[in-house]
């Protein structure tokens, strides 16, 4: 029975992927499936690989590609050495939308040798959530043409 089970599901996930490539019309259908588009992972393909690619000059300290999290170590850049911050990523859902996606940062300054927490400009995340939609959304779109 479980080998039945693990062959059916082996199946399914070979020819759904397939059944996508036919031939026929790009529409509605396509894009739908694209922009739900999960693989192997929990959460939207397209999301996660936009995260780690804009999180990618920070080191990692977690990722969870079935909960959709990524949480990196402190970074701090080279022109202000004494200005660090640290990400986490929170990919809320399988479908590719601004709202599947959350980031959260954290700013400390080295003040006298010790570091302090300092507030972060909303700006900041913002940008960071902008950054990786517009990757995700160039990704599928990229996917579906070629």
């Amino acid at each position: 029975m479980i080998r039945r089970l693990r062959t059916a599901l082996l199946v399914a996930a070979i020819a759904l992927p397939l059944a996508a490539c036919g031939g026929g019309r790009k529409g509605a259908a396509s894009a739908d499936l694209a922009a739900s588009k999960v693989t192997t992972i929990g959460v939207n393909a397209y999301l996660w690989r936009a995260s780690l690619d804009t999180l990618s000059f920070m080191p990692l300290v977690q990722t969870d590609s079935n909960g959709g999290v990524i949480v990196t170590d402190w970074y701090v850049n080279p022109q202000v050495p004494t200005d660090r911050m640290k990400v986490t990523v929170s990919i809320l859902d399988q479908d590719l939308r601004a709202d599947a996606l959350r980031v959260v940062a954290i700013r400390e300054m080295n003040r006298g040798g010790q570091w302090v927490a300092a507030p972060v400009q909303a700006a900041t995340t913002q940008k960071l959530e902008d950054i990786i939609l517009t990757k995700a959304r160039d990704l599928r779109r990229a996917s579906i043409a070629g």
